[in-house]
């Protein structure tokens, strides 16, 4: 259940302010000072005893306010001090869950469940089709090359034989467009950071081309298949895994040369925050470039001829205002289509003549596709048509259109749920799409664009009946009014006596949408006669830009209150009470959970926060979270420092409370969010438990934010946090 990986990856940069003083530091040499009136102690909740978490004499001055930050050591990942807390805690952690006797039947069917072929989209180049397929348990999916769609497949790259542990991830691949050449990208430990290969597609073995220091950036090939465009950072001066990631650069390499020799396409020194994602068009002529700057919805569009060569024809900055988002869907000659929302909220699809002299000028501009009421989540240009995916209520509908706007037909779905692909070629008379609900697995299907008939071309086996479950999704009020969707998948025959386990899952940000998808961990916890929950929160994309705009910044509180009220909802109508309530998310949904916990501890028996921002003041400071600042805004801006202040789940624990039981979970390797976040916010959460539930943290190794993450490590992270739950709840199993 990885949901939300990439929104947190700030893919889109934005500027970062000075950082505010800091009147207070730990001792030069990195060891924690203890402050005169808060000594080393370890905490005690019932019958735990927590490890020692040194308090330091750290205070940082904004605007006027004073804010301890006494585990700023936990911070510096890889002193003795930290990792000794780290071992203490995993140690009190592992401990505590190894108590659990349901943990051995969770794994037994955690495993037997994940057991199970799972196929990837395929994809067609040079009269070839390459595809992923994971057998069941393998710990990473495996790259399979055929000639043609019913042809007897070969293995092209196999990432588990990369390491022993399966912690080598493929993070990302293009073909080149002849089919000959693979250019892939290698993750280690759930690291970010990328190193990319070139493999021969005929013998399977590696070219002598290495390029380093990759993060947030796809490959582009030319149409000659003599190279392809990258984006990268030069090599961190400072810690790798928490220094800042600025200057993204834009460059070109050609086979069979050293990285050194690569050509700079593009890059600007009066822009730190500015990252670069390039594009060579179906036809080969041009190169287009989304220029992004943190993550707001919006970025410019940038482009160049390359008939002269790369690197000799003229810059063209296309949309240069950073008004809107523009994302480039495909084009005819000059004729350059986008999805867009400027003046469109709710996105439309228009086309751009880049001949004229006004071309920025959207006067100028044709609108193939209006705003619809629903949300346009993306465009595929494919034989000739545009194939648009819309969000109906957090859910998939899916339209054709021709190349003049005219709406073809809808594409018919299997029911209530995402799908998701439709990629192509302006050739192409066909395209596959995925289609998922909580309680049906990822199935492949083809669909013929002339036809409109769309046929299954793989589907999963799982173990489990899904006649036995139900998928529903009610619309409930939040604190201002608002009507907000969440989906409720569980056993059918549910009784609404208020005994149910019910697991609240959220996110509520950097405009993503929790749409229905399977999970074997969600179908265990169904199993479990656990109610799932998944609140459709303002800050994401569910309902376009106005729905995200009103979880941003100052507004982010409203973010919170929706999901409280999801929580009361589900209490008020019956499915569950707080004795059996749950929450959890991760990432910016581990911010969610944070918060709520701290405002309305009361409302939850447990919760689940998973490599959260926890720390709002000094987020900014660490690899790519500067790049946050368009969704949660800066400690440094007065007014957006009190809203951050008001509920950063870090600086709002209280002394004294009862908190839920928690368990907060991150990775040793996390550069996204970096672990210190969680570190920080579980030490002061067992300085302030005054009940007696338990306030734990899990530490995983040789893991990152949630990407590529081996199976054999989901599986055993699963049985962990179901486990914790099935105990805080008093569930029964079996």
């Amino acid at each position: 259940m990885l949901r939300s990986i990439v929104p947190c990856a700030a893919l889109a940069l934005l500027l970062a302010c000075k950082p505010a003083p800091d009147t207070a530091a730990p001792a030069a040499d990195g060891q924690p000072t203890t402050s005169s009136d808060a000594g080393p102690t370890a905490s005690t909740t019932a019958s735990l005893v927590y490890p020692t978490s040194t308090k330091v004499d750290v205070v940082d001055t904004y605007h006027g306010e004073q804010v301890p930050d006494p585990y700023r050591w936990l911070e510096e990942l890889d002193t003795p001090e930290t990792r000794a807390w780290v071992e203490a805690q995993n140690k009190l952690t592992f401990g505590w869950l190894g108590e659990i006797k349901e943990r051995e039947a969770l794994r037994a069917r955690l495993t037997k469940l994940w057991n199970y072929e799972r196929y990837g989209l395929p994809t067609r180049e040079g009269g070839k089709v390459f595809f992923s397929k994971n057998d069941g348990l393998q710990n990473q999916s495996v790259l399979y090359v055929a000639d043609s769609l019913d042809g007897a497949p070969r293995v092209l790259l196999d990432p588990n034989t990369l390491s022993a542990d399966g912690t080598v991830a493929l993070s990302g691949m293009a073909v080149s467009d002849d089919g000959k050449k693979l250019a892939y990208g290698l993750a280690s430990a759930g690291s970010d950071w990328q190193e990319w290969h070139v493999r021969d597609v005929a013998t399977g073995q590696d070219t002598t081309d290495i390029i380093k220091w990759v993060k947030f950036s796809s490959a582009s090939w030319t149409k000659d298949h003599k190279g392809f465009f990258y984006s990268r950072y030069d090599e961190p001066t400072g810690a790798a895994m928490v220094a800042k990631n600025e200057f993204q650069k834009l460059y070109y390499h050609k086979l069979g040369t050293p990285q050194a020799d690569d050509v700079l396409v593009y890059e600007r020194k009066d822009q730190p925050k500015w990252g670069f994602q390039a594009e060579v068009t179906d036809d080969g002529r041009y190169l287009v470039i989304s220029v992004t700057e943190g993550t707001a919805d919006k970025n410019r569009v940038f482009y160049t001829d390359l008939k002269p060569g790369v690197g000799k024809g003229k810059m063209i900055e296309l949309l240069s205002q950073f008004d809107a988002q523009y994302l480039f869907v495909g084009n005819d000659g000059p004729t350059f289509y986008f999805q867009a929302n400027k003046d469109a909220p709710r996105g439309k699809l228009i086309a751009l003549d880049t001949r004229r002299p006004n071309a920025a000028d959207p006067k100028s501009w044709t609108t193939l596709v209006p705003e619809a009421a629903e949300t346009l989540r993306s465009v595929s240009h494919i034989g000739g048509q545009f194939v648009a995916s819309y969000l109906k209520d957090a859910h998939s509908a899916v339209r054709q259109f021709d190349r003049k706007g005219a709406q073809v037909r809808e594409i018919e779905l299997p029911g209530i749920g995402t799908a998701y692909g439709f990629a192509g070629d302006k050739a192409d008379k066909d395209t596959f799409f995925m289609f998922t609900g909580y309680t049906t697995p990822a199935t492949v299907y083809r669909h013929e664009l002339a036809s409109g008939k769309s046929t299954v071309y793989r589907q999963p086996k799982v173990d489990f009946d899904p006649a036995q479950y139900e998928t529903s999704q009610v619309f409930y009020k939040s604190k201002d009014g608002t009507r907000v969707p969440m989906f409720l998948a569980h056993k059918k025959g549910l009784k609404r006596d208020g005994t149910n386990p019910t697991y609240l899952y959220g996110y509520g940000g950097f405009n993503i949408s929790l749409t229905p998808s399977f999970s074997v961990a969600d179908l265990t916890w169904m199993e479990l006669g656990g109610v799932l929950a998944v609140a459709n929160l303002r800050g994401g994309g569910e309902y376009g830009q106005a729905w995200h705009d009103a979880g941003t910044k100052l507004h982010k509180q409203n973010v919170f209150d929706d999901f409280i009220a999801a929580a009361e909802h589900l209490i008020a109508e019956k499915y569950t009470s707080p004795a059996k309530l749950a929450i959890g998310g991760r990432s910016n949904g581990g911010l969610l959970v944070g918060a709520a916990l701290t405002q309305r501890p009361d409302l939850f028996a447990a919760a689940l926060p998973g490599v959260g921002v926890m720390d709002m003041l000094r987020f900014h400071k660490f690899t790519i979270g500067w790049a946050w600042i368009s969704d949660y805004g800066s400690s440094e801006d007065p007014q957006e420092f009190k809203a951050l202040r008001a509920y950063s789940p870090l600086h709002n624990i209280k002394p004294g409370t009862q908190y839920p039981a928690t368990l907060v979970y991150t990775a040793d390797h996390d550069d996204r969010v970096v672990p210190g976040h969680s570190y920080k916010f579980a030490a002061a959460m067992q300085a302030a438990q005054s009940g007696p539930n338990p306030v734990l943290i899990r530490v995983d190794v040789k893991a990152g934010h949630g990407a590529g993450k081996p199976t054999s490590k989901l599986i055993e992270e699963w049985v962990d946090l179901w486990g914790f739950l099935v105990k805080s709840l008093d569930m029964k199993v079996g």
